[in-house]
């Protein structure tokens, strides 16, 4: 059985198709990354599946249950932390735990609290209004928030928008402490680099529909390849390889080309090219894709 099985999700407001039929299967321990750019859908999505919003048809269930008519027991199987920084601004970061606690018919939960919040460095914020804390610190609570139920499914809506490096950290020790402990992450991110060292399979949404569904390390070995990083010393480049280019921007600098290679055989030939068109080359790195570039790809690529 699938931590998070959505199938054909469908949602339409006005004239506006926000999601088209979107599909997946998330199993129990993924760390599982849901990328996109501003409006393909990840919110949405996200809504449908915490139950913030309903779909015009499809299903989505959590750990076997239903979001809809069985969303008691779905809701206790999630946890997610939303973009927002919603809090409420007449409580202490320890009575609103409690009180998010209570929510979910939990007594006496202060161990698990307590280590939450240490795990997230807000002990010496617990007696602390939420109004007086910074944007990072309420950002730390969010999550907190999310995790008081110990729920196996945890879905993180950007959580690291706008926050410090330490807060970075912080979390991503947690959260893959969690991981390894059996939850379920499901993560959104624009910080990519942070989507390719912790999300072991990745799901790419554009116009609400999934353009991408594999695992990490196989979206950037089939999609991108690897790079041939060149600077130039005088000469340009030919226009046989303008093409390759992977940063168009890079051809109006004329700085650095990043070219897009499948493996070391590419190598030859664009040497050849740059000198028979008289190019001298200052530096030269053969580099793996990242999944930055696979985005840039895949995005650039469905219409």
């Amino acid at each position: 059985m699938a931590a998070l099985q959505i199938n054909n999700v469908e949602k339409r407001y006005q004239s506006l198709q926000a999601l088209g039929g979107v599909s997946l299967s998330i199993e129990e321990g993924e760390f599982f990354g849901l990328l996109g750019p501003n409006g393909a859908g990840k919110t949405t999505l996200i809504s449908i599946v915490a139950g913030l919003n309903r779909a015009d048809s499809g299903s989505v269930t959590i750990h076997g249950h239903d979001v809809v008519t069985d969303y008691r027991a779905a809701r206790t199987k999630l946890g997610v932390v939303p973009q927002e920084l919603v809090f409420d601004p007449f409580f202490t970061v320890r009575e609103t735990l409690r009180m998010q606690s209570g929510y979910f018919g939990l007594k006496n939960n202060d161990r698990w609290i307590d280590e939450v919040m240490d795990n997230l460095d807000l002990t010496n914020k617990a007696d602390t209004n939420m109004r007086a804390l910074s944007g990072g610190m309420k950002r730390r609570v969010l999550v907190a928030q999310a995790l008081v139920h110990k729920p196996p499914v945890i879905v993180l809506d950007e959580p690291t928008a706008g926050v410090d490096v330490e807060l970075r950290q912080t979390l991503w020790k947690f959260i893959g402490r969690l991981n390894r402990e059996g939850h379920t992450i499901v993560l959104t991110t624009h910080y990519l680099e942070e989507a390719q060292a912790l999300c072991n399979r990745i799901a790419m949404l554009k116009f609400g529909k999934v353009v991408a569904l594999d695992s990490t390390d196989a979206l950037i070995k089939r999609i991108s390849g690897s790079q041939l990083v060149l600077r130039l010393k005088s000469g340009g480049l030919p226009d046989s390889l303008r093409p390759l280019v992977t940063h168009p921007e890079e051809l109006l600098s004329g700085l650095k080309y990043t070219l897009r290679v499948n493996d070391y055989n590419d190598v030859e030939p664009i040497l050849s090219a740059l000198r028979q068109g008289g190019a001298v080359i200052d530096d030269m790195q053969l580099q793996q894709a990242d999944l930055e570039d696979v985005f840039i790809q895949i995005m650039g690529d469905v219409k």
